[in-house]
């Protein structure tokens, strides 16, 4: 059995997070075992999405596979922790329209449109990925950090260079 966080039995319509270390994968669960999920088209049943054609390719294909195959050895949860903000649709509608999407080929976007935009799609009517928005934040909170460093430095030097002036100025 693969490692999971908690042993809560996923009901259809749950969204499944799939922890891959760096990112997360997400998948819908329809029932009896299995989850749809948006991946890419290359990847083999069972590979797990962890393959970096997940990131690089334009495409993904809507797939139905087991939630042992796609989980692998990842641990996993269910997390509608969306519910929270947004009203879930009913689980039938969830079910029924991640089962019609299945073998659909769809654009693929890490920022835009990746497996977490896909599924937060079915339950909620809304695409939303809170990890793209969190790595988003990260990268600005680096960016004004680097740009703190580098008016500190920059200040430094004009400080240095403006003493090393006046210094000349009195010899």
């Amino acid at each position: 059995m693969a490692p999971t966080l908690y042993d809560e039995k996923p009901e259809p319509g749950d969204l499944i997070e799939i922890f891959r270390g760096s990112y997360q994968h997400w998948a819908v669960y329809v029932g009896d075992g299995f989850v749809v999920h948006l991946a890419p088209p290359s990847e083999v049943p069972g590979a797990g999405a962890n393959s970096m054609m997940s990131v690089l390719t334009e495409k993904a294909m809507v797939k139905k596979e087991e939630l042992w195959d796609v989980v692998g050895t990842n641990k996993w949860e269910v997390n509608n922790s969306l519910d929270k903000k947004y009203e879930p649709r009913p689980a039938r509608v969830i079910v029924r329209e991640a089962r019609a999407l299945v073998g659909q080929e769809l654009p693929y976007c890490v920022v835009r449109w990746n497996c977490e935009h896909f599924v937060t799609e079915l339950r909620y009517g809304k695409a939303e990925s809170r990890q793209v928005r969190k790595a988003g934040e990260t990268a600005v909170m680096a960016g004004v950090a680097a740009a703190a460093v580098f008016g500190i430095v920059a200040l430094t030097r004009s400080l240095l260079s403006g003493s090393k002036k006046e210094d000349k100025n009195t010899e």
